[in-house]
């Protein structure tokens, strides 16, 4: 973030990454989401973008590539933000997304490390993209199931952004992406020196992930806990496929808020009325023996 004298603060964040599903429009739109959810997740208003892209000089065909620019300019066209330009270079493997700016008022940034003892936790998107496109890549999606993690890939985080941004009583917020909900929740515990409580049933979940994700573990499910899992305590009741979910790396996932215990029914109310599909996931207390606890 920087910040003018009496004026308000400016926030840029970047990313890109290798297609995650067939279609190159949508690959697009997935990515430019994607590139837009931390500015969303600062409590701020993404203004400008510029593309960021890697495609090989053969094997591509240029019809494919107009697809993938054109999916990522309707999307930012319906967030309002206005494409400058960008940068092309070849590389042997597709990749695409945009570094973004967008503004902010500094006397209401959220950040990560303000949750509270006594908060109550807010998760706006199902999780499961992660087993999805894994599944995608190996042929083992069915169309039904590949369509529901495309709808949540390919929504924005504006209106649930929108929805807490003038909010008295939300103290922290993070979107969750390729962390999984298991890293940023802890980096969100640590942060803020609390523990943060999940509840494993109250999870949401894209319909049918629960069924192949077993068969769908990605490295960056491994990675993530070969990472975190030290810090985390799970109850023993804990199913393994939910825990497996917990550390499935997320692409344009929800976002995770902190939100005070007297506001959070009326943040929740707000979500539903606008269309979110907002779920209480947990709470917030004060710091014990694991930052993440899943019961």
């Amino acid at each position: 973030m920087y910040a003018w004298e009496g004026g308000p603060a400016l926030v840029q964040t970047v990313d890109f990454f290798t297609p995650i599903v067939d279609d190159p429009y949508t690959y697009g739109q997935i990515a430019a989401a994607n590139a837009l959810s931390d500015v969303y997740a600062m409590g701020g208003r993404p203004v400008t973008a510029l593309a960021i892209a890697a495609f090989p000089q053969d094997g591509l065909h240029t019809d494919d590539i107009a697809q993938i620019f054109r999916g990522g300019f309707d999307k930012l066209r319906e967030a309002g933000v206005a494409l400058l330009g960008g940068h092309t270079v070849q590389d042997r493997e597709i990749k695409f997304g945009y570094a973004v700016t967008g503004a902010v008022d500094p006397k209401r940034i959220l950040t990560n490390t303000n949750a509270k003892p006594g908060d109550r936790l807010i998760l706006t998107k199902p999780l499961g993209t992660g087993i999805v496109g894994t599944a995608i890549k190996f042929g083992r999606a069915s169309d039904d199931l590949i369509d529901r993690a495309v709808a949540q890939m390919t929504m924005l985080n504006k209106t649930a952004a929108e929805v807490i941004a003038n909010v008295d009583g939300v103290h922290a917020c993070t979107d969750i992406t390729g962390f999984g909900l298991a890293g940023h929740a802890s980096e969100m515990a640590i942060g803020s020196n609390v523990t943060i409580e999940i509840d494993g049933n109250a999870l949401p979940i894209i319909p049918g992930v629960l069924a192949i994700a077993a068969q769908n573990r990605s490295g960056g499910m491994q990675t993530n806990k070969d990472h975190f899992m030290p810090g985390i305590g799970f109850s023993a009741g804990v199913p393994d496929d939910r825990r497996d979910l917990v550390f499935d790396p997320q692409t344009s996932g929800g976002l995770l808020i902190s939100v005070a215990a007297e506001s959070a029914e009326a943040v929740m109310a707000n979500m539903q009325n606008a269309g979110i599909q907002a779920v209480f996931v947990g709470s917030v207390t004060k710091i014990s023996t694991n930052r993440l606890v899943v019961r």
